[in-house]
């Protein structure tokens, strides 16, 4: 092991001058050059700091040896349609650079065909909803995964941990907003949710319309007549809205289930000369960066989805540092005001 002596034989400085530079003093005051020459000698030599050679002997942690596995259930297009899933991605992906997790897979499900997930991935964080028979038939056996995250779905809560939102806690309290807008003829416009089961997607009702019919009901105000579904895109937020055009007798306001339905949907009244929010005001959901960007600006249910992504690593790493008992968080929203939403007119 090269020593500091050594260094300052061959560099011809002092045993001080030269720890000191090796060890970033910042009080010393040397010139540039002897510096550069010591360090050079340094390298030249093969020493290392004791910082270095602590590195070098450490042996890595469970978290630092363990190899994640990041499972997506949307395609790159559904991602790039509606940002909700794209922004708990980014978040997943964010915190394992900031933490130095390198040893992560990325794998979307609608590409991996009859193929398994690699073997060795042991840790598995989900995004979206998954069958649990598909699981067991893409892992390579029922105790390959030590540990399941879930972001956005719970599944058997007594064994996994899982992050979510309270969609009906969040519906009900824009459709309050509304009401004390003084709207009462309230139209929905949102999308279908799906749940990946081999070859075939299994359609069931999103939380948000679920909970929009319910709340509606128990006011004694919900119409079906104004009550629309589709895919959760902008076009499709576009079409649907030229449909309730089309059929006349527009509703006051709508609440639509993902921000870009939303902000297809004003597209739509704008061409037909209705003004947002004077004729008709819209609340969206999710918060997405284009959202306070649109003309006008969107009103809508902010949703905190890389945080979400953030949370499903800290809870695979407060797992893998030896914790037990599984964990279900559930995310707070908050309801952004902004100007497509006013109290009605008259």
């Amino acid at each position: 092991m090269t020593t500091i002596k050594e260094i300052a034989s061959k560099s011809n400085f002092s045993n001080t001058t030269v720890s000191r530079v090796l060890n970033n003093d910042n009080t010393l005051s040397v010139a540039m050059e002897t510096r550069q020459r010591i360090l050079e000698v340094a390298k030249e030599l093969g020493y290392k700091t004791l910082q270095e050679r602590k590195k070098e002997n450490k042996t890595p942690t469970r978290v630092e040896s363990a190899k994640i596995g990041i499972l997506l259930c949307h395609t790159v297009e559904e991602e790039l349609n509606d940002a909700y899933f794209l922004s708990i991605r980014q978040g997943i992906e964010k915190e394992c650079r900031e933490r130095g997790i390198t040893a992560t897979e990325l794998v979307r499900f609608t590409s991996l065909g009859s193929e398994q997930i690699s073997k060795d991935i042991s840790h598995l964080i989900i995004v979206g909803r998954i069958n649990t028979q598909i699981l067991d038939h893409i892992t390579e056996d029922q105790d390959q995964l030590e540990n399941i995250v879930y972001i956005n779905h719970t599944v058997d809560s007594d064994k996994y941990d899982s992050i979510v939102i309270d969609f009906d806690k969040a519906t009900r309290r824009a459709l309050d907003h509304l009401l004390d807008c003084g709207y009462k003829r309230i139209g929905f416009i949102g999308g279908q949710e799906r749940e990946h089961f081999y070859d075939s997607k299994i359609d069931f009702e999103d939380d948000r319309q679920v909970s929009f019919k319910k709340f509606m009901e128990e006011k004694s105000l919900f119409d079906p007549d104004v009550f629309y579904t589709g895919e959760f895109t902008m076009a499709n937020g576009y079409e649907l809205m030229k449909k309730a055009i089309s059929k006349g007798n527009l509703p006051e306001a709508f609440f639509a289930a993902s921000d870009a339905m939303a902000i297809g949907a004003m597209r739509a009244l704008q061409e037909n000369q209705y003004n947002v929010p004077k004729d008709v005001s819209i609340i969206g959901f999710n918060d997405i960066e284009l959202a306070q960007f649109a003309s006008p600006p969107l009103t809508t249910v902010k949703v905190q989805t890389e945080e979400m992504g953030r949370l499903g690593v800290k809870l695979m790493i407060d797992r893998l540092e030896g914790r037990e008992i599984p964990v279900k968080v559930t995310v707070p929203t908050e309801l952004v005001i902004r100007e497509s939403c006013t109290a009605k007119m008259g």
